[in-house]
């Protein structure tokens, strides 16, 4: 691999599709950034529903609300312009696909097992996938980036998916490679790191790459540590000229004003307090779990997570699932994803959640 070298990279619009490139999207009401007292030009009702009792639900929402990206940009460390905010990550996904692969000639680079939404979003715009898997070694995931590399050179590829910590495995991806990567396929492809879990390892965010490596891609969620799942809000972090490209290419109005206003809150300074400590007690219980497994009967690998979850392989994992089902606990099965035929994914709960887990799988009752 090569060295981090010390200048900027080249443009990433040299990426984008040719007929995207001067693309203008829809402009709705909301892009004109007009002043005045009486709003009449996106035929939205003159009277608020009953419902609605601030009266704001009847108007159509900013887009892209510069508060919530200027609070966003801080959290994550990046320029304002750096982002784009969208209906989760999974929309994020969806943009990038769209604004960069050619329907029915470009691909994607996967690692599984990962994220299905990747592959997902592929096939949804006639997308080929390539699926170079995680390598298991010693209890470890490991990603191959030379054989990623040589694939992206020679298949066609234009987006490359690096999901660290990664789902369902819960490992890390070295950031060197990652930039590594990144040289080896400037002007070629984006390298996509989705850092949903990234708050539950004890790693920086490869935000700081993008700056001098503008090929480089990085998606985030407030729906894991900031505990906002059902508001649908994730942001896809990228250079600045790239950004402009994808939100030509995004739905109008993709935020719903109560959503905006909830992690508005969510974000708040009051706030971060209570983020910090949730974060702190899963690392903790997570640890913790991950422990007690290792020595139950019946489980053959508890493997260490970077994430809010952990992957465990079973003598009988179908046996195992029952058990936890007939105490009510509901966990993920993994058994459909090739290579881990054996697991669950366990999400982690309460420390009393967690410790009926434990005592679950390790041959206790309810």
């Amino acid at each position: 691999m090569n060295a981090i070298v010390d200048t900027a990279s080249p443009s990433p619009l040299v990426l984008v599709r040719e007929d995207l490139r001067d693309f203008a999207g829809y402009r709705s009401a909301r892009s004109d950034r007009m002043r005045g007292d009486v709003w009449l030009n996106a035929n939205e009702s003159p009277w608020p529903n009953l419902s609605d009792r601030d009266g704001v639900l009847r108007r159509y929402p900013d887009p892209q609300p510069q508060v919530l990206c200027d609070a966003l940009a801080t959290l994550y460390g990046c320029a304002p312009e750096q982002l784009l905010v969208g209906r989760g990550s999974d929309e994020c996904i969806d943009v990038l696909v769209r604004a960069i692969c050619r329907p029915g000639g470009d691909a994607i680079i996967v690692n599984t097992p990962t994220f299905g939404m990747y592959a997902v979003n592929a096939r949804l715009h006639g997308t080929r996938i390539v699926d170079i898997p995680l390598r298991e070694r010693d209890g470890e995931w490991r990603c191959d980036f030379n054989a990623v590399t040589e694939a992206a050179l020679t298949q066609g590829v234009r987006l490359v998916f690096l999901c660290s910590p990664g789902n369902p495995t819960g490992a890390l991806l070295p950031q060197g490679e990652i930039i590594a990567l990144a040289q080896r396929l400037q002007s070629r492809a984006l390298v996509v790191v989705d850092e949903a879990y990234i708050e539950f390892a004890d790693a920086p965010s490869a935000t700081r790459l993008i700056d001098t490596q503008r090929n480089i891609v990085v998606l985030r969620t407030l729906s894991k540590a900031h505990a906002l799942a059902g508001a649908r809000i994730g942001s896809v972090i990228a250079d600045a000229q790239l950004i402009e490209v994808l939100r030509r290419c995004q739905a109008p109005y993709p935020l719903p004003a109560a959503c905006v206003d909830e992690a508005l809150r969510a974000l708040a300074p009051h706030a971060a307090l209570q983020t910090r400590t949730r974060i702190a007690q899963v690392r903790g219980e997570r640890d913790r779990l991950v422990q007690q497994l290792a020595g139950s009967p019946g489980i053959r690998r508890a493997y260490p997570s970077h994430g809010n979850f952990v992957l465990v392989r079973f003598d009988d994992a179908q046996a195992a699932l029952e058990r936890l089902l007939a105490a009510g606990v509901v966990v993920r099965d993994m058994r459909a994803t090739p290579g881990l035929e054996d697991a669950l994914r366990i999400s982690l709960g309460t420390p009393e959640q967690n410790a009926l887990v434990a005592s679950i799988l390790h041959g206790g009752t309810a």
